[in-house]
């Protein structure tokens, strides 16, 4: 596997890994803003892990 399909591969699961480890961080160590940020970071990544689950799911029922 080269280079670019590794990059191409890991981009999105590290992007999300960073948006969920900054959403985190702030819903510890700040208020406000930080707290409306958390919310988002941390939800993100569960709307996007559904949002691709349950199109697979449909799109896998739909084959049989």
């Amino acid at each position: 596997m080269s280079n670019a399909n590794l990059i191409k591969l890991w981009v999105w699961p590290v992007a999300l890994a960073l948006l969920t480890a900054s959403g985190l961080i702030s819903a510890l160590v700040s208020d406000g803003w930080g707290d409306a940020w958390s919310w988002l970071a941390l939800g993100l990544p569960v709307a996007v892990t559904a949002w691709f689950g349950l199109r697979t799911r449909s799109s896998s029922s739909h084959s049989r």
